[in-house]
């Protein structure tokens, strides 16, 4: 097996490991969502969309990992990378636009608002 040959493996190992990322996390966020239905349990529809919003992520993450691989490993051209910054800009709008429906923030606004949070109960500690 060539480089070539073992790139494009790899490439085809992250797809693989990106889509199953989406499908257990789909199946396992309704298995609890269900389990909570059943149980009567509070915050059923807020859980599962966050436990289903970061199955998605991590499996387009995965998906841009593997793009990237298959592009940049093997010998780009200016379509192939043109081509792979599309779907990079497509997957990251995607990505953020998942995170605000998860959390209400962007993922800029996280540090941010970390910071503060963790600078507050500080200075509540030590004042």
């Amino acid at each position: 097996m060539d480089f070539q040959e073992w790139i494009e493996t790899a490439g085809r190992a992250v797809d693989a490991a990106g889509v199953i990322a989406v499908v257990v996390g789909a199946v396992l966020a309704t298995l609890f969502a269900l389990t909570r239905l059943v149980r009567r349990q509070g915050e059923v529809y807020g859980k599962y969309r966050r436990f289903l919003g970061r199955s998605i992520l991590l499996g387009l993450e995965l998906l841009v990992a593997a793009d990237i691989i298959r592009t940049v490993a093997v010998t780009p051209t200016l379509e192939s990378v043109g081509v792979l910054a599309c779907i990079v800009l497509i997957r990251t709008f995607l990505s953020w636009s998942l995170e605000l429906e998860i959390t209400g923030r962007w993922p800029w606004q996280k540090a941010d608002d970390d910071t503060e949070s963790s600078s507050a109960s500080s200075r509540a500690q030590h004042g």
